[in-house]
């Protein structure tokens, strides 16, 4: 059982670690090695790896194979192969050594057939036999280092282990090197190869080595490799998350699983568990009965449930798991047992007809149901639901959710809620549950937000709504207000400030917990959607009532939502309001409360760029919803997506490439997507050709504003190092449309996007033809306004326009002139200048580190053109200090094309002559040296020529500079 994956994926450690062993590459090659692992977990595959090795290192390898004959194992069979493959290769050898051991000819393959002529009766000495074999390696390794490898030694017969203890106790002169290798789950307590690999292990010289399964993320690299082409990367990571759990390292079942592509059921392909199956026909009756039983529990099964379902007397079931346990298909676990292979259990458990399984399950669920056994209420759902036991699949299903919800495990107990809703709908259940199904609704839906899918948590209570025509006005109010508060932190066309009125207005009259529950969401979601009144004077009515009847986890909330309302006094007084609420929800346990008090600190100190409170307070928020279980749930994840953006800012990029990690413990698609996005514009600034991933994150555009800002960035500047003008101003158009539509149209950072549009635009304006300098520099002109009306428009209680919104707006005004500048309508030295230097103060006062460093590259360009050398100089050190510990590669190039050329003071316009004035306006044109040499009738070469003493005359550091340059002095139009 190999697999066939053309690369060697996750052994690269074992690799070096078994040449090594042996000698590969070293100056005194030889040595034994015990090869070990699993069926499948990829021996052959290393072997191949180290032959290739060792066949470059000048060595001969040859590889004998033991097969599995059951009690007709042939006697030496391997060295019967080795000696074919040496009489092929070294004839002469061999025959030297048949001729001193005539022996070792009872070994030759053609002596060893059926109707075979030369067969001497005669028996011979095994020493001889064991000799000559000793003796003709040893005599092969002096024409180049040898390497013998014995595969599959479990199936070997007594002669060939007792050769194998012969070679590894008698030492080689020369260099001789042997690897054999077997299977560890074949071998059994009572498999004569075990006593042998123990003696062996005692051997001078002889090592082992064992191959453990795969890690998790190299399954999921052989996942991708294996995957068929045409499989997208969002495909491959689902289709990755499903087998890794399944194959557990074990290369051969991630083979098999890949092609197969099987779903997330409980499946094996056919021929996967052909294969696997072979371990249980090998038991008898009473192992398979046992072995049949535990599959029914899954992967691990505790003693008293098999005591209880098997059907067994206590005797027989001991014997039955025995021979399963000396087989190697079960293995003793924690009071019980477990299949050594989680895809066994799988196999053995499809193998069962369909009325076996019912029969089984139902036992199962007597067992667990009458205390008979031990377990979950989990478990108990599980095994109802399978046993037709609709009734008490759903009462265990709620019971599941909510001790889910308790040890902080939301995925699970959303999983649970909604079995449960599945189990309350189907009409073969026969008792009428008293269960109030909105609360049930309302459980589902707390579950599926806290665990990072809001978007599910509304559409479940829509679809239960439309269920449920005949429920009351309370009932509905419960429903209504939890959807509000999953609508909105979701980008949805439905208002969920007008849901949660709606909840008010259906809230029964009077002093009840359900009131205050909704009074508290809608003041929440009033203060959330910016109608801050109105959300101060629901919150005080929501808090009083909550104070009132002793509702201390509302109150909390209420204290939260009111304390996060003090934005249009001093900050301070905010900050101070929101530390109370923090310890209050402390106090209280109000966990959703303590999470939103310390994500909201956290983002009044990111606004006023006070970075590092900022980081305390969403390390806590993070660190908090950790020891809840609840990573992805709403405030929790948000800080860490927050944190992840301040270290960007603050260029710790390796710290945001950490944050922004997905592989463990995976996110949902939502939260993934925006952490992608804050990842990419990482591996962008550092060179890496993000643009397809980028592209991939359009599908969730509209689903969340947050990650159409940042992978719209990255578009961006995808499409100006692509050449694309057109294709910036798309991803621009495109991005406001959206956010405009989920947003609104004057949203803030569209001054974000405008200025890194128009830099992208001026970078290529040494590119563009006349025509479209001037096309685009009127669409630079309109972002330009377009910034200035997100400006005017800008509506905070606080009015505050806080550093990173300055710094934008500053650069967009840079962006602008320094296209004018470039496009030939150039403004005055001093104002281009100013305008400069006012965004790197910006830039430097919102401590944006790599943005500061994009800065002071173009402004060293500035200053070159306008002959302040020593100026330039210092802006492209700071600049260029900042671009290597960043590892930003793009930056770096610019910073060295800027120091390219040599500079020299400004000339008088007459410096140029007639030819390279007439070079120079095709180049302001954006004409390459081919268009140029073919529209004045020269060569390419003579073009290069007269460019470079054009900027060397202007003291242009490259072509768009000379543009400028000439611009400003009239040498071209």
């Amino acid at each position: 059982m190999a697999y066939t994956s053309g690369t060697l994926v996750g052994r690269d450690t074992e690799l070096a670690a078994l040449a090594g062993l042996i000698g590969v590459g070293s100056p005194t090659p030889g040595g034994a090695v015990l090869l070990s692992g699993d069926a499948g977990v990829g021996k052959t595959r290393l072997l191949t790896e180290l032959r290739d090795r060792a066949v470059a290192e000048g060595w001969q390898v040859h590889a004998g194979h033991c097969l599995d004959f059951g009690d007709s194992a042939l006697p030496y069979l391997p060295f019967s192969e080795v000696l074919s493959r040496l009489a092929t290769a070294l004839p002469q050898v061999v025959e030297k050594v048949a001729a001193a051991q005539p022996a070792l000819a009872r070994l030759q393959p053609g002596r060893r057939v059926l109707g075979s002529q030369d067969r001497e009766g005669a028996a011979i000495d095994r020493g001889d036999l064991l000799q000559a074999v000793h003796d003709l390696l040893e005599q092969a390794a002096e024409h180049a280092p040898l390497l013998l490898v014995i595969e599959d030694t479990h199936w070997a017969d007594a002669s060939t282990r007792d050769l194998l203890s012969f070679l590894f106790s008698r030492s080689f002169f020369g260099p001789v090197a042997v690897v054999a290798t077997y299977r560890s789950d074949d071998l059994h307590r009572r498999h004569p190869l075990r006593a042998k690999v123990a003696e062996w292990s005692r051997l001078r010289g002889v090592d082992r080595l064992a191959l453990a399964p795969l890690p998790d993320d190299a399954v999921r690299a052989l996942v991708a490799e294996l995957a068929a082409d045409g499989t997208s990367a969002a495909e491959i990571a689902e289709l990755a998350e499903r087998i890794v759990p399944r194959a557990e390292g074990n290369a051969f079942f991630v083979e098999e699983l890949t092609s197969a592509a099987s779903g997330p059921e409980r499946w094996v392909p056919a021929d996967l568990a052909d294969v696997l199956l072979v371990r249980l026909d090998r038991l008898d009756d009473t192992a398979r009965q046992v072995v049949r039983t535990a599959s029914v529990s899954g992967r691990r099964v505790r003693h008293d449930m098999l005591t209880a379902t098997s059907g067994l007397d206590a005797g027989a079931l001991e014997e039955g798991l025995r021979a399963a346990v000396e087989s190697n298909v079960l293995v003793a676990d924690r009071g019980g047992y477990a299949f050594r292979h989680a895809l066994l259990g799988e196999a053995v458990y499809d193998d069962l007809l369909p009325g076996e399984r019912v029969r089984l399950h139902t036992l199962f669920t007597a067992a667990l149901r009458d205390g008979v056994a031990r377990g979950t209420a989990a478990e108990l759902a599980r095994h109802a639901r399978l046993a037709l036991d609709l009734d008490t699949a759903l009462s265990a299903s709620v019971r599941a959710g909510r001790e889910a919800l308790e040890v902080g495990g939301p995925d699970e107990a959303a999983y649970h809620f909604q079995q449960a809703l599945e189990l309350v709908a189907d009409p073969r259940r026969r008792i009428d549950s008293e269960l109030d199904v909105s609360k049930l609704v309302v459980q589902a839906a707390e579950a599926l937000t806290a665990s990072g899918d809001p978007e599910r948590a509304a559409a479940v209570i829509r679809e239960q709504l439309e269920r449920m025509p005949d429920a009351t006005d309370a009932e509905r109010s419960r429903m209504l207000a939890a959807q509000a508060n999953a609508l909105y932190i979701t980008e949805t066309d439905v208002d969920p400030s007008a849901v949660s009125a709606q909840a008010v207005t259906l809230a029964p009259a009077g002093e009840s917990a359900l009131r205050a529950r909704t009074l508290a969401t809608h003041a929440r979601i009033l203060a959330a959607v910016g109608r801050y009144d109105e959300a101060e004077s629901v919150g005080m009515d929501a808090l009083a009532l909550a104070e009132r009847l002793d509702l201390a986890e509302h109150v909390s909330d209420v204290i939260t939502t009111l304390s996060g309302l003090k934005k249009s006094g001093p900050v301070d007084g905010l900050r101070s309001a929101l530390r109370d609420a923090v310890a209050h929800a402390e106090q209280t346990g109000a966990v959703a409360a303590e999470l939103r008090g310390r994500f909201l600190l956290g983002r009044s100190y990111e606004d006023w760029a006070d970075f590092d409170e900022a980081e305390r307070w969403f390390r806590a928020a993070i660190a908090r919803a950790e020891s809840a279980g609840l990573p992805w749930a709403p405030y929790g994840f948000e800080s860490r997506w927050q944190l992840a953006w301040v270290q960007l800012v603050r260029g710790d990029w390796d710290a945001v490439l950490t944050l922004a990690s997905t592989a463990d413990p995976h996110p949902p698609p939502i939260p993934a997507a925006m952490l992608d996005s804050l990842r990419l514009m990482v591996l962008q600034a550092r060179g890496e050709d993000v643009a397809a991933p980028a592209r991939a994150l359009r599908r969730f555009w509209e689903r969340e504003g947050a990650v159409v800002i940042h992978a719209a960035a990255v578009q961006i500047v995808a499409a100006a190092r692509a050449e694309d003008a057109d294709g910036v101003l798309a991803v621009y158009d495109d991005a406001v449309t959206v956010l405009g539509r989920i947003w609104q149209e004057w949203f803030s950072a569209r001054v974000r996007l405008a200025a890194l549009a128009v830099g992208a635009l001026a970078d290529l304006v040494p590119r563009m033809s006349a025509a479209e300098r001037e096309r685009h520099l009127a669409r630079a002109e309109r972002l330009h306004e377009d910034g200035r009306t997100v400006l005017q428009r800008y509506a905070d209680p606080s009015g505050h326009w806080g550093p990173e919104g300055r710094a934008w707006m500053r650069r967009l005004e840079a962006e602008v002139l320094r296209m004018r500048w470039l496009a030939g309508t150039a403004p005055a030295q001093d104002e281009l200048l100013a305008a400069w230097r006012a965004a790197l103060a910006a830039a430097e006062e919102f401590g944006h580190v790599y943005e500061t460093a994009q800065v002071r590259a173009v402004l060293a360009g500035i200053l070159r053109a306008g002959g302040d050398l020593t100026g330039s100089r210092e802006q492209s050190d700071l600049a260029r200090a900042s671009a290597r510990r960043l590892g930003a590669a793009p930056l770096l190039e610019r910073l060295r094309a800027l120091g390219s050329t040599p500079v020299r003071a400004e000339s008088r316009p007459d410096s140029l002559t007639a030819r390279e004035t007439e070079i120079l306006t095709l180049v302001a044109q954006g004409r390459s040296n081919g268009e140029i040499a073919r529209q004045l009738f020269i060569s390419a070469k003579t073009v290069s020529v007269h460019v470079s003493n054009i900027l060397g005359k202007l003291g242009a550091a490259g072509r768009t500079e000379a543009a400028a340059i000439g611009r400003r002095r009239g040498l071209v139009e």
